[in-house]
């Protein structure tokens, strides 16, 4: 798609601020391209605004009334408001694609659950855009996001926007009938990772484990483990095979888990994320 373009991030809150900041810093693929003068952010809040100035060097206005047109225009803003947000942006004579489609922003919303043909249904007829399901890991460099196309996107817009997440961890494309899955897994799965963690923590701590080491090694046990199967050619069900030994702790803690319904907690987890997904893409 060409070097050098302009950005500008609706939202600028957690999400938002970690793409930007990740881009900016990022010595990979496109990201290469984008430096702090290049990205504008659209933040309500006054503080909210000198702080991601001051620290990311960005400019930032109120409010899409005021904001400036953009080559890409990230959509970081709650599903619930996604719709309103949307009507004032299209407002601002800067959006209205006056010029021919050529002229036209390319979008990329990272709302949970808003189906591609909801938000194309509020933009200029015939917007490219482009879906992400991100999730926070992106910050440090090890996110992991779920891509599709809207209607109008090129397959080298799809792919644009796949490279520059891709600067900031793993990026796949996916067809949109599989995003809501992506959001049920990847987008809300570092919270169950996290909370893992936690319990782990307060089971060895039940057992007499001073809580700040079992922490320490519940977080590194999961870290570590992540990396074994990532970067060796172990599958999940090897590595896990390969610490159980027959008659073992490892077994004996696996079946107890199972028959705990260990397997049932992840299955109702996702499927419950999966059915807020789909309601979240009935917020207008």
């Amino acid at each position: 798609m060409g070097d050098a373009k302009s950005f500008l991030v609706v939202g600028g809150g957690k999400m938002g601020e970690a793409i930007l900041s990740g881009w900016i810093v990022s010595d990979k693929g496109p990201a290469l391209d984008i430096c702090a003068e290049q990205v504008s952010v659209v933040e309500p809040s006054e503080d909210r605004r000198a702080y991601l100035t001051d620290t990311h060097g960005v400019s930032c206005v109120a409010d899409v009334a005021h904001a400036p047109c953009a080559d890409v225009i990230v959509l970081s803003v709650k599903p619930q408001v996604m719709m309103g947000m949307l009507e004032d942006l299209c407002a601002n004579p800067a959006f209205a694609g006056a010029d021919g489609e050529s002229a036209r922003p390319l979008f990329v919303s990272i709302a949970a659950g808003l189906t591609t043909a909801s938000i194309e249904a509020a933009l200029p007829q015939g917007s490219a855009l482009v879906r992400v399901m991100p999730n926070m890991p992106l910050s440090i460099g090890a996110g992991a996001s779920g891509v599709c196309a809207g209607a109008y996107a090129s397959a080298e817009q799809v792919q644009y926007v796949a490279d520059l997440f891709g600067c900031l961890g793993a990026a796949v494309v996916v067809d949109e009938a599989d995003m809501d899955a992506v959001c049920a897994l990847s987008g809300s799965g570092p919270a169950y990772v996290a909370a893992m963690v936690e319990a782990l923590r307060d089971a060895a701590a039940d057992q007499g484990l001073a809580a700040d080491l079992a922490e320490t090694l519940a977080l590194q046990t999961v870290l570590g483990t992540a990396r074994l199967i990532a970067e060796t050619d172990l599958t999940p069900a090897q590595a896990r095979e390969a610490v159980c030994s027959p008659g073992g702790t490892t077994l004996a803690a696996l079946d107890a888990m199972n028959a705990a319904g260990f397997r049932d907690v992840f299955e109702a987890g996702v499927a419950a994320a999966v059915q807020r997904s789909k309601e979240l893409a009935q917020c207008r």
